[in-house]
C-alpha cells in the first residue's frame, strides 16, 4: 500500500545553508614569534574539534558551530610551531527532521555540510601563515557524536554516584 493510499504520507525533509561565517578564529605562529630553535623540523599536528547547536528563534531555523583547534610542534624538540584556532558557524532551516532526531542531525549532518568549507578555511590560513598547507583529514560526525554520548552518560553515572 502507497503511503498516499493510506493517508500517512512523511513530511518531506528540507534542509538549506541561509549563511556560513567564522565566528572566532586565532592563529599564532609560533615560529615567527621565537624563531625556529631547531634546524630539524619533523611537525607533529593534533586535530581536537567540537561542536555545539542552538535553537533560533526564527521558526526552523538552527545555528551549528564546528571548532577546531589545530597544534603543531616540533616533534624533534617538541616546540611548539603554530596554534590555529576557527570556529566556523552555519545557520540552517531545517524542517520535517521528527524532534527525536533532530539532536544528532544538527551535530552531525550539519557540520558534514560546513567541513569543506572549514577545511580550505584551514589549509589557506596554515599556507599564508608561512607554512606548508594542511589539509584537515575528513572528521568521522558519528563517532564524535557517539563519543560525547558516551561521555555524557558517564558524567551523569559519576555525579549520581556521588549524590548517592
Amino acid at each position: 500500500m502507497t503511503e498516499a493510499m493510506n493517508g500517512a504520507a512523511q513530511p518531506q525533509m528540507k534542509m538549506s545553508i541561509l549563511a556560513q561565517f567564522v565566528r572566532d578564529m586565532s592563529f599564532e605562529n609560533a615560529v615567527a614569534l621565537n624563531g625556529l630553535q631547531s634546524p630539524e623540523v619533523q611537525p607533529e599536528m593534533q586535530v581536537q574539534v567540537s561542536l555545539d547547536a542552538r535553537k533560533r528563534p526564527a521558526d526552523h531555523q538552527y545555528e551549528v558551530i564546528t571548532k577546531f583547534k589545530i597544534t603543531s610542534t616540533n616533534k624533534a624538540t617538541n616546540s611548539p610551531l603554530y596554534l590555529l584556532e576557527v570556529d566556523y558557524g552555519g545557520i540552517f532551516h531545517i524542517e520535517g527532521v521528527p524532534e527525536d532526531q533532530m539532536h544528532p542531525f544538527l551535530l552531525i549532518e550539519c557540520p558534514r555540510q560546513l567541513f569543506p568549507y572549514v577545511r580550505r578555511i584551514v589549509s589557506d590560513v596554515t599556507r599564508d601563515g608561512g607554512f606548508p598547507p594542511f589539509n584537515l583529514d575528513p572528521v568521522d560526525f558519528v563517532a564524535l557524536y557517539r563519543a560525547e554520548l558516551a561521555r555524557r552518560n558517564e558524567a551523569q553515572k559519576a555525579s549520581e554516584a556521588i549524590v548517592n
